[in-house]
């Protein structure tokens, strides 16, 4: 008996706190409120069943409670039963199925006047890409990725010169306007997703998936990774900020177009140098484990780090010049900095590409010299 009130109890318990706990989803942001309707739908056939199944097991254990002499009846079968168990379980089904497969239809088939983004993940940050005056993406390809070109466009499409880069984690959209999001992954599975946009698709590297939304509302609204990535996948955040279109038009001058990267890389001097490292930084992922403004990070941050003293995981100190960053960069593993996990991978770079994220370390400061 002690069981069968402890059952009821479950589904009063679960039926209140469903009714009165705050655990709904934040408010749209977007034309996908449908998505929403399909999570409730869902939620009202299993929580029927999971009311019908806990109230019918404590019926039975009231019911066929052991009784002092009693027998169990064996039945093999009941020809009935299953045919009514078939039935129901498949009207369920279907009912949860139905509506998320035409919320998936619409979700993908987009509109023709839709304004296209390209967003690129790697460990452990974003970048985005927007159509020039043409208003074409240009192609693009691994075999085109390299310090100065990390979004792999190819050089000779004119489509792809006037294309806008977003080399950091904060995005910016037009209030109201249709946008065709294309998702491109530069080396794990990763996943695009913004909760109150109600977008979630996965990026799998050498495929090019898509949805589209509308923004609905202006506002700032975080982008997370919502497939583990590995062990900065905690830290892969950005931000998508809807803005009204004047607003966006004006930030959307201010980025540079892929023809402008290619010409400041191909500018010699420090200014060269100091942009190659931070191409280096973007590509090779560094800012998503190092800071470069002082805050706390997966590894240690880049702002005044040059010529500062650490203490080294087995009790030693060193100075950080540039010597030790050659080595923390090619060799990782060889001195530990006391504090920070093993996580950093090995690698493989020439001498000026070494010199250029050394160049970019010194650049943002150098520690104090101690007396």
């Amino acid at each position: 008996m002690a069981i069968a009130i402890v059952l009821i109890l479950i589904v009063i318990a679960s039926v209140l706190f469903h009714l009165l706990a705050p655990w709904q989803a934040t408010p749209a942001a977007s034309n996908w409120g449908s998505i929403d309707t399909t999570l409730f739908i869902t939620l009202i056939i299993s929580g029927i069943f999971f009311i019908a199944i806990t109230v019918f097991m404590a019926v039975a254990v009231m019911r066929y409670r052991h009784k002092e002499g009693a027998r169990a009846a064996y039945q093999p079968e009941s020809k009935k039963l299953e045919l009514w168990l078939i039935i129901i379980t498949s009207v369920g089904i279907a009912g949860m199925l139905a509506p998320g497969l035409v919320v998936y239809n619409d979700f993908i088939r987009v509109p023709k006047e839709a304004y296209e983004l390209e967003v690129v993940a790697q460990q452990w940050q974003w970048a985005f890409r927007f159509p020039g005056q043409d208003a074409k993406l240009g192609k693009s390809d691994i075999r085109f990725i390299d310090s100065a070109n990390p979004f792999g466009l190819d050089p000779k499409d004119p489509a792809g010169q006037d294309d806008v880069l977003v080399m950091n984690n904060e995005v910016r959209l037009p209030l109201d306007r249709p946008v065709k999001v294309l998702l491109r992954a530069k080396d794990v599975l990763h996943d695009f997703y913004v909760p109150q946009i109600r977008s979630k698709m996965d990026m799998v590297p050498g495929m090019v998936s898509y949805f589209w939304f509308t923004p609905t509302k202006t506002g700032k609204y975080e982008v997370l990774c919502a497939e583990y990535c590995g062990v900065g996948h905690y830290n892969m955040r950005g931000h998508m900020i809807v803005e009204e279109q004047g607003d966006f038009d004006q930030w959307l001058k201010g980025q540079p177009t892929f023809a402008q990267t290619l010409t400041t890389a191909a500018k010699p001097g420090r200014d060269s140098v100091l942009e190659k490292g931070r191409q280096l930084a973007e590509q090779l992922g560094c800012k998503a484990c190092h800071s470069q403004d002082g805050s706390a990070s997966l590894g240690p941050g880049w702002k005044g780090l040059y010529g500062r003293t650490e203490q080294l995981a087995d009790g030693s100190s060193v100075q950080v010049d540039e010597a030790y960053l050659k080595e923390s960069i090619l060799d990782p593993k060889a001195r530990l900095v006391q504090g920070y996990p093993p996580v950093m991978v090995a690698y493989t770079l020439k001498d000026d590409e070494l010199g250029a994220v050394i160049a970019l370390i010194k650049s943002l400061g150098a520690a104090a010299p101690s007396d």
